[in-house]
């Protein structure tokens, strides 16, 4: 009975062997803004692009003037930082893509309201 319940543990192991790296093989590293970065008026910067849960954002930006704030629908709309929100600081954050929209913005004063925000939808 026992070597019957190995051979299903190996089993199981095996398959997620095999499935894992597909997954991760179909993740692709996408550049915030392209060449410009996470900077003002790229807003419309998703437009057109096909994203996937799973995919990796690169928001690159100078922190001394930046940053990237995930935020929900409501912060995004208003341009205000809910409680709780997630902060990146670092400049050149790598924020993995949850599966529906995910909305980022730079909480700086003014930087949301000129067009550093996106939404980005993920399939």
């Amino acid at each position: 009975m026992a070597m019957g319940r190995g051979s299903a543990v190996v089993a199981v192991v095996l398959v997620l062997c095999l499935v894992l790296p597909f997954e991760m093989v179909d993740a692709a590293s996408i550049t915030v803004g392209g060449s410009n970065g996470w900077t003002f008026n790229v807003v419309g910067w998703p437009k057109g692009k096909r994203f996937k849960a799973g995919d990796v954002l690169a928001f690159n930006y100078n922190p001394s003037f930046h940053n990237v704030v995930a935020v929900n629908k409501a912060g995004y709309d208003g341009c205000k930082t809910p409680k709780g929100a997630k902060v990146f600081t670092t400049g050149k954050d790598q924020i993995k893509l949850k599966k529906g929209t995910n909305y980022f913005i730079c909480n700086f004063i003014g930087h949301c309201e000129s067009g550093m925000k996106i939404a980005v939808t993920a399939a």
